[in-house]
């Protein structure tokens, strides 16, 4: 697709779109919405109780948001470990397996007595987060009409922000009376879920063709991962530059936003409910961008979101009023999260059909595991450069608000720089078991085999072609 001459499509009314839907449709996106709200729900109650933390254990914040990093560093080996698993063995049970682990670990955290313990389990945390999402994201957008792939991407992506905003809930409900650990405690919840996937999720069609057409061609999965990468290190080189550029969008405007209200002196029922706000303006832009990306093209509705995030930096960076800090966070988050509405579409629409549950999830977390250190930076670097002022207690107010602009005015021009030149396959078929889409050039002597796609059987007459 062509960013500047491809035509623009006319929009379809959504509420139609969605009326088109099954119950089976509505029942696999629920699945992988619920795993990744209540696995961001997990990671952002963290978040939220960075300055608790810090008090109960004597430390300053930088120290805490060490959790936040490790969490983030360790998510591409969760997105690799779980997707092989999705590749080879279908979607559900390690979906299931995921769910499970997390749970666990979020109560662990509630339990933990000294600082190396809670970096070790929010270290395994992060395992856990990375492999949800690709699994989620490919089981949900396998499965829905093509018409419907862009407003169910915005809705699917922004479980994460829906995580984010039940977060702030439980933290305004929970921590001013019972403390920080019993919101550990609750965020137990999510385990439920896997009794909801197993009686009434179904395997993605994909994954069984898959499955049916190595048997068919005699392949094994390993042949498909050697292939796959031979002849796509390229386009995994994109999307890694293309989601460090994105997950350094989302933690840089994100992470470290709660402590920068309180340090302005705001209380905690107050930074919740700017969070809670910011988190509101994140699923309507991400819905609204995720279904105009249907038609503006993926790239386009990317470029204008960041445009409008680099227009926001300003008041979101430098208000003092409470009104207008979560006015701004609001549109900060509105333009962030709808430039990342897109991505579940844009990322599983390029993905080499045969490691869809691998591909995007581990290309979109290594990125995070490059943006990990984004809450850190701009905390150290606040602290480190103080505003000149003191608070109550007079210690120096850390200077978060000037580190984050500096951080996203950097990031906003990156991104637009990297989608512009990438390369675009809008509306493409996902519910194929094919190994590869299209002739691959440059076979240099090598047998080609073709195969019908979606079929596994061997056609002499067949444009999809594989490589033994």
């Amino acid at each position: 697709m062509r960013l500047a001459t491809d035509p623009i499509e006319r929009p379809q009314n959504p509420f139609a779109i969605l009326s088109k839907l099954t119950v089976k449709h509505w029942l696999v996106f629920a699945a992988s919405f619920l795993g990744w709200t209540l696995d961001a729900m997990d990671y952002f109650v963290f978040n939220l109780a960075v300055s608790n933390i810090a008090t109960e254990f004597k430390e300053n914040k930088s120290t805490i948001t060490s959790g936040i990093t490790l969490c983030l560093l360790l998510r591409p080996v969760g997105a690799l470990i779980f997707g092989l698993l999705g590749d080879r063995f279908g979607r559900r049970g390690p979906l299931m397996l995921d769910i499970l682990l997390f749970s666990i670990l979020e109560v662990c955290t509630g339990f933990s007595n000294n600082l190396t313990t809670m970096f070790i389990i929010r270290a395994l945390f992060g395992i856990c987060l990375g492999g949800e999402w690709g699994l989620g994201a490919a089981l949900a957008l396998e499965e829905i009409p093509v018409e419907a792939r862009g407003i169910l991407s915005g809705l699917l992506q922004q479980g994460y922000a829906t995580g984010n905003l039940v977060a702030s809930g439980l933290y305004y409900a929970v921590v001013p009376s019972l403390g920080w650990r019993p919101l550990f405690y609750i965020c137990a919840f999510p385990a439920l879920l896997i009794l909801f996937i197993r009686f009434f999720v179904p395997e993605s069609k994909a994954s069984v063709a898959q499955i049916e057409r190595r048997k068919a061609s005699k392949t094994s999965f390993i042949f498909d991962l050697k292939f796959t990468f031979k002849h796509h290190w390229g386009l995994a080189i994109y999307c890694i530059v293309l989601m460090t550029a994105f997950n350094f969008l989302s933690h840089g405007s994100q992470d470290l936003y709660p402590t920068f209200i309180g340090s302005l002196g705001y209380t905690d029922s107050q930074k919740a409910v700017t969070n809670a706000i910011s988190a509101t303006g994140a699923i309507c832009g991400g819905t609204i961008f995720g279904y105009f990306g249907q038609y503006l093209g993926r790239r386009r509705a990317v470029i204008v979101a960041t445009l409008g995030a680099a227009g926001m930096i300003y008041p979101w960076a430098f208000s003092s009023t409470l009104s207008s800090l979560q006015i701004s966070g609001f549109f900060m988050q509105f333009f962030v999260q709808g430039a990342w509405g897109v991505v579940p579409a844009y990322l599983n629409e390029l993905s080499p059909p045969a490691v869809r549950a691998t591909f995007p999830g581990l290309t979109y977390n290594i990125g995070n595991m490059i943006s990990a250190s984004s809450a850190q930076i701009e905390s150290s670097l606040g602290e480190k450069y103080p505003t000149g002022a003191v608070d109550k207690a007079g210690a120096a107010i850390p200077n978060y608000g000037l580190t984050q602009s500096v951080l996203m005015g950097i990031t906003t021009s990156v991104l637009l720089i990297v989608i512009a030149f990438g390369e675009e396959k809008k509306g493409r078929d996902l519910t194929v078991g094919s190994l590869e889409e299209g002739p691959i050039d440059g076979t240099r002597g090598e047998v080609v085999v073709e195969y019908k796609a979606g079929v596994g059987i061997p056609q002499a007459d067949s444009a999809t072609t594989i490589v033994v």
